[in-house]
C-alpha cells in the first residue's frame, strides 16, 4: 500500500514520508585535511535533483549550515527558489565554519549564536522562515539543550522558525523534547534495516515526535551498488575515512556491513522492490512516525528513491521474514565494538 505523507510531530506540518538528505549535495567542506562531504558535485545537477523530487512528491529537505560550509544552504535555496510553499526545509546549527575556506572551525551552544546562525541560514536559503530548525550537537548536555529550546521557542514566536528538533542518538538526549519543549517536532537519529533505533523511537511515540531517519541507506550500502572491491575517492568523506565513521574503512566498505547487506538483501527485495525501496519500506513498516532521509546527488537516485513511496511499507508478512534474518545480525551489530558511531562520533568534534 502506498505512503505518501506522514505529520511532522506534534507541529501540525505534513511532510511527505519520504524526505531528501541534501549532505551529499552539500560539496566540498573539510575539517583540516579530513574532508567532511561526499567529493565535487554539480550544482546544476543538484538543483535538477531537488526538483525532481519535487515533482515526484517529495516535499521534505534536510540540510545543516555546516553542509559544505553554508554551500548545502545556498544550493537548496536556488533550488527552491519559486517553490518554497511546495517544500518543508530542515536545517541544523550548532557547529561553526568559515565559509571562505570551506573549513569546519568547530561549536557553538550559546543562544546568542542561535539567533546569529538562524538569520545567517535565512539569507541562505533565501526564505522567510525555517520549518524544522534542529540542535546539532548531539551530545551536548541537557540543561545546555534546553535553554536553547527555550531561545527556539522565541524564534517561534517571532515567525523565523515554525518548529524545532534536535539531531542526536540518544534517547536521553531526545527526551528533552517532551512536554517542557512545546515546539518542537522531531529528532532526527540513525535508523536503516541495519540499525534498529528502539529507545529512540520509543521516545517519539511516547512525545508525539517525528522520527527523521538519517543514513536509511547505509551512506550508500544499502543501494546495492558496492561491493568488497570498491574504493572512494580521497576527496569523499568515505574514502578518507574519518574515525567516527565506521561503514567504510580506508575508502572502502566495511566487510562485516558488506555481509549484512548481503544477508538482508533476498528478503528486501522479494516482491521485486530494489535494495533501496526495500530499505526505506522497511523503515515505514517500522514506524508509523518514521521519514526516512536519504541523500541523493542525480535525478536518477530521486527517482529511485521516490518510486518507493508508491510501494509503501513492506508487507506484514516480508518484514517479519526480515525480522527474522536480522535477528541474529542486529544483536551483533547492537555490540559497542560493532557499531558505528555515525552520525554521533567521538572524534572529531566537529561532523556531518
Amino acid at each position: 500500500m502506498a505512503v505518501t505523507t506522514r505529520m511532522l510531530g506534534r507541529s501540525g506540518i505534513e511532510v511527505s514520508a519520504l524526505g531528501m538528505g541534501c549532505w551529499a549535495i552539500a560539496g566540498p567542506w573539510a575539517e583540516g585535511s579530513q574532508p567532511l562531504g561526499w567529493g565535487a558535485v554539480d550544482d546544476d545537477e543538484s538543483v535538477r535533483a531537488v526538483r525532481r523530487a519535487l515533482e515526484l512528491g517529495v516535499t521534505l529537505f534536510d540540510t545543516a549550515d555546516t553542509y559544505g560550509a553554508g554551500h548545502g544552504e545556498r544550493v537548496l535555496g536556488r533550488a527552491l527558489a519559486g517553490h518554497r510553499d511546495d517544500a518543508v526545509i530542515a536545517t541544523k546549527w550548532g557547529y561553526t565554519f568559515d565559509e571562505a575556506t570551506r573549513q569546519a572551525t568547530g561549536e557553538d551552544a550559546s543562544p546568542a549564536y542561535l539567533r546569529r546562525a538562524v538569520i545567517a541560514s535565512l539569507r541562505r536559503l533565501g526564505t522567510d522562515r525555517i520549518d524544522l530548525y534542529q540542535l546539532h550537537l548531539a551530545d551536548l548536555p541537557v540543561h545546555r539543550a534546553e535553554a536553547l529550546f527555550a531561545a527556539c521557542e522565541d524564534l517561534v514566536a517571532e515567525g523565523l522558525i515554525r518548529a524545532y528538533g534536535w539531531s542526536t542518538d540518544r534517547a536521553d538526549r531526545a527526551a528533552a523534547l517532551g512536554p517542557a519543549a512545546p515546539g518542537a517536532a522531531a529528532v532526527q537519529h540513525a535508523l536503516s534495516v541495519l540499525r534498529d533505533a528502539p529507545e529512540v523511537l520509543a521516545v517519539c511515540d511516547k512525545y508525539d515526535l517525528a522520527s527523521i531517519d538519517q543514513g536509511p541507506l547505509g551512506m550508500g550500502l544499502l543501494t546495492g551498488k558496492y561491493t568488497a572491491a570498491s574504493t572512494l575517492p580521497r576527496d569523499d568523506v568515505r574514502g578518507l575515512t574519518p574515525g567516527w565513521l565506521e561503514w567504510f574503512r580506508g575508502g572502502r566498505p566495511a566487510p562485516e556491513w558488506l555481509r549484512r547487506v548481503g544477508a538482508v538483501r533476498a528478503a528486501l527485495t522479494a516482491d521485486g522492490r530494489t535494495l533501496a525501496q526495500g530499505a526505506l519500506g522497511w523503515i515505514w513498516a517500522r514506524s508509523g512516525r518514521a521519514i526516512p532521509i536519504p541523500g541523493c546527488r542525480t535525478v536518477a537516485q530521486v527517482e529511485e528513491n521516490a518510486a518507493a513511496l508508491h510501494r509503501g511499507p513492506l508487507p506484514a508478512e516480508q518484514f517479519i521474514e526480515v525480522e527474522r534474518q536480522l535477528a541474529a545480525l542486529r544483536t551483533a551489530a547492537l555490540r559497542d565494538a560493532d557499531r558505528p558511531h555515525w552520525p554521533r562520533p567521538t572524534h572529531p568534534q566537529t561532523h556531518p
